[in-house]
């Protein structure tokens, strides 16, 4: 019979996976522009986030909104 700590492992567990879930998997080729604004796209963010579309400000901004952040 499970005891107090190994549900709440249990839990733990579960939350965790639905977090990791959640991060966006990037696939494909990167963008040279952003999608947004049409600024470039700097060479080190391409090569550090693959199949990346926005801009660092645009992707920030994306974020944030996602994360229901509203600015004034």
């Amino acid at each position: 019979m499970a005891d107090v700590c190994d549900l709440a492992d249990d839990v733990i567990e579960e939350s965790l996976n639905r977090s990791i879930a959640q991060i966006p998997r990037y696939t494909g080729i990167s963008a040279k522009e952003c999608e947004e604004c049409g600024e470039d796209i700097p060479e080190l963010r391409r090569a550090a986030v693959r199949g990346v579309k926005l801009c660092t400000e645009c992707g920030d901004r994306a974020e944030l909104k996602a994360k229901g952040v509203r600015r004034g």
